[in-house]
Parts: structure tokens; sequence; C-alpha cells
């Protein structure tokens, strides 16, 4: 006797929550994200199918193997991951699972999803996020971002929040998570607001004024460095 699962016919598709690495392409035309896991070498899009990494011929969720998309019913439990350390630059993810599912104890395994929201954890020094900023790490053809305040970013390759939404497309919705610590926050009381795809409004620029603002001072520090090597060289010939 073959075991069957049973069908489930919800009225709208459910939703998951995951953890990704958001990644832009090496021409800075496309966002996108890429899994922590199994999945981690194929990088996704906000509108995505999954595929069999075995190279089977079957659809995912393929019953008798754990390919497809993964998530967990729980916000909670999908924030938690990004506690362990090699998680930490990891975004949140909202998703719409589509297509095709196996529903687990804890989450999904599904064929299709549409990412909704995702959320951008605060910069490695506790300040808001404003940009996504070269993480030091990437894939083939895919540079790895980690979340950045404007006195983080520097000379790094980064895209502010409304441009990675912007170039990922399909709607995608990011946002970026309060500061770790209270003082901070009220430091920066115009950052971590919502970013939204469609056109810029004020916590938008503000977030691109602030990233504008790091790179000026980085280049300005840079220059007075070059300045006093000058000098200094200069008075030893004399």
């Amino acid at each position: 006797m073959r075991l069957r699962l049973p069908t489930e016919h919800p009225a709208e598709p459910p939703t998951g929550y995951k953890i990704a690495h958001p990644v832009l392409s090496q021409d800075g035309a496309r966002a996108g994200f890429t899994g922590v896991s199994l999945g981690g070498a194929l990088p996704y899009g906000v509108v995505a199918d999954a595929s069999c990494l075995y190279g089977r011929r079957h659809r995912p969720p393929a019953r008798l193997c754990d390919c497809g998309f993964h998530c967990v019913h729980d916000r909670a439990a999908a924030e938690a991951l990004l506690c362990t350390a090699e998680h930490r630059g990891a975004v949140l993810l909202e998703v719409t699972v589509l297509g095709a599912y196996i529903r687990f104890e804890h989450g999904f395994r599904y064929a299709r999803q549409r990412v909704r929201t995702a959320t951008v954890g605060p910069c490695g020094c506790g300040a808001p996020a404003v940009a996504l900023a070269d993480a030091g790490w990437g894939r083939p053809g895919r540079l790895a971002l980690a979340a950045a305040c404007a006195g983080c970013v520097r000379g790094r390759t980064s895209v502010t929040l409304a441009a990675f939404a912007r170039l990922a497309g399909d709607g995608l919705r990011v946002v970026a998570a309060p500061a770790v610590a209270p003082a901070t926050a009220a430091a920066s009381p115009t950052v971590g607001a919502a970013v939204l795809p469609d056109g810029l409004g004020v916590p938008e620029l503000v977030a691109e004024a602030a990233l504008l603002q790091a790179r000026l001072d980085w280049f300005q520090s840079q220059l007075a460095r070059l300045g006093e090597h000058g000098t200094g060289g200069t008075a030893g010939r004399d």
C-alpha cells in the first residue's frame, strides 16, 4: 500500500519565513538572494521556481527527495537562525508559498515562491542599516551584501535599501530593523524606516543623503592622508 499525503486546498497561498543573503550581480544591474544551506549555490530572484539540486528529473518538492524551497511557519523561528555566527549577515524574508508544497510540523517544502518583504538587520556596529554593502564574499557572478550604516559603508560597493528593492523588482519591499541599542536609535531617528521600490519618499532621500555623506567623508579623509604624506615627503627633501 502506497502512503499518500493529504491534499490541501487553501483559500489563499500560505505565508512562510526564511533567511537568505542578499546578492548583487557583477554588473550591478540585478539583485536577488542566495540560500544559507544546500541551495546557497543557486541565487534566486523575488519570484522563483525551485529545481532539484541533485539533477534528478522530478518536479520539486518530491516526496522522496529534499529538493525545493524551504521555510518555517513562525517568524520568531526564522529570526532565531540569525543568532548563529554564520548567519549574522543574512536577512529575514517573508515569502508567499506558491505551487505544490509539502507541509511539515515547522514549515513547508515547496515548488515556487514570491519574496514579499526583506528585513535587513542592524549594521555590525549596531546602528540601523541604510545600505547593503559588499560583505567580502560571493558566488560566481554575484556579490554578497550585508547591512551597513552610513558611517561604515566607506568606499565599499553598496546600494541603498530602496535601490536594492528596485533592482530586485516584482514588488519587493525592503525594511530596516531597529538599532540594537536605544541610544543609537535615538541618534539616528530618520533611518530604520521602510523603503519602497515605487518612488522615493523622505526616508529614502535621507538614507541616500547619509550614504553619500559617508562616502564623501571617507574620500576626504583619504585625500587628507595623501596630502599629509606629500607634505612630509617635500619637507624631507628640503
